[in-house]
């Protein structure tokens, strides 16, 4: 199975992002924009393992406090004028680098490869290319978001709500020519 945990986007606030996404879209058509259905905080991207019941056990052995995350501005990866990823950024307290952490080194206990720079949460829009997150030495100037760039400029700061959550889920990712599809397959509580 193709696995990550994540956190889900509470409804109110992936309604609101996927209006601002529908109002843009046309502005970067030649890039790859993600299904509001999938949108979420991605904690660990696994990848393909045959681990899952390992997996599900070392999660549920995690106890961390409930996260509260706002949503607003937006950015891109690796940089603005390299841009591959199209994101909306989130300020969250502690909690969330602490959660961040105890899932890394949960998986990481497994065999997974731990984290080898920053935890940058944010929530993708779009891609454009590979979609990679991180500078390469093949990076060059990348114009499919410029218009896009352009008229965001022109608009006031973006915010599209806060969420506290008290749970977080260990996700399939199924890929398919319509774009990954994502199952939640198991559920972890946040204590208070």
């Amino acid at each position: 199975m193709r696995l990550f945990v994540g956190i889900d986007i509470e409804p109110a606030i992936r309604e609101r992002i996927s209006k601002f996404v529908e109002g843009v879209r046309n502005f970067a058509p030649d890039v790859r924009w993600v299904n509001a259905e999938t949108f979420h905080v991605t904690l660990k991207f696994l990848g393909e393992t045959n681990k899952t019941e390992e997996v599900k056990r070392a999660l549920a052995q995690i106890s961390a406090s409930p996260v509260t995350i706002s949503f607003g501005e937006t950015g891109y990866f690796p940089s603005q004028k390299q841009g591959r990823v199209f994101w909306v950024g989130m300020e969250a307290g502690a909690n969330l680098a602490t959660l961040h952490r105890a899932v890394d080194a949960a998986t990481q206990a497994l065999g997974f490869e731990g984290e080898k720079g920053p935890y940058r949460p944010h929530l993708t829009l779009a891609r454009a290319g590979s979609g990679r997150p991180s500078r390469t030495r093949d990076d060059h100037p990348n114009n499919k978001f410029q218009r896009l760039q352009e008229k965001l400029t022109a608009l006031p700061p973006l915010e599209f709500g806060t969420m506290t959550t008290h749970e977080f889920f260990l996700y399939e990712s199924k890929l398919s020519p319509r774009g990954a599809q994502y199952s939640k397959i198991d559920r972890y509580a946040l204590g208070s």
